[in-house]
């Protein structure tokens, strides 16, 4: 894939847990005290899935409609989407539509994406089953995930990175690993989330 960076941005509610999905991936950490995002910022991580390096670009920006101005900067030439929703939250999941459309307004239509239910540490009130059949009609990948344990953290931007990576080379001819059918892999990850080797690991991506 080469040095240049791959853009990955992350869509969702002010509050379902995007800075800390990032925080946790990039540096390992977490943070308990809710800080709305101002702007947008973004880090980058190179990682190597299947044998295959990227360099990742994750961009971050508040959830709120506020911000609606900065959003067709954001979503331009990214290649990777993912919609983060609070499990604790049902009308953060209810807005992914709302997030889903404004992607698919704005950005390429080779942009990957998948749907994140983050915070599955807590007891959720959102249905996991109508959000997997949620992402599966819209053709996303779908994986539960905790910033907080760091439980499938990894394993979500891997995936993403891998169907990126598949979206890329068939535009280019090339073979590369695909994204099994159904929408993704049948992974799980440990509760620490697991390396960013790029290692296949156990997920409740589907």
């Amino acid at each position: 894939m080469g040095d240049d960076p791959v853009k990955v941005v992350l869509l969702g509610n002010s509050g379902v847990g995007k800075s800390n999905l990032i925080a946790r991936y990039h540096a390992n950490e977490f943070s308990n005290e809710f800080m709305s995002t101002i702007g947008v910022e973004f880090v980058t991580k190179k990682i190597e899935v299947d044998g295959v390096a990227i360099r990742l670009q994750i961009w971050d920006t508040a959830g709120q409609e506020r911000y609606a101005s900065m959003m067709k900067t954001y979503y331009r030439k990214a290649k990777g989407a993912l919609l983060v929703y609070d499990v604790t939250s049902q009308s953060s999941f209810d807005s992914l539509e709302i997030w889903r459309k404004n992607l698919e307004a704005n950005a390429d239509p080779q942009c990957v994406s998948m749907v994140a239910g983050n915070k599955c540490d807590m007891e959720g009130v959102v249905d996991e089953a109508a959000a997997r059949a949620y992402a599966d009609a819209h053709s996303m990948g779908f994986m539960m995930t905790s910033a907080k344990t760091a439980q499938n953290v990894d394993t979500l931007f891997e995936e993403v990175a891998r169907r990126i990576i598949a979206t890329m080379a068939a535009g280019s001819g090339a073979a590369a690993p695909r994204p099994a059918a159904g929408g993704g892999m049948k992974l799980s990850a440990p509760p620490n989330g697991g390396s960013s080797s790029g290692s296949k690991q156990s997920s409740d991506c589907c």
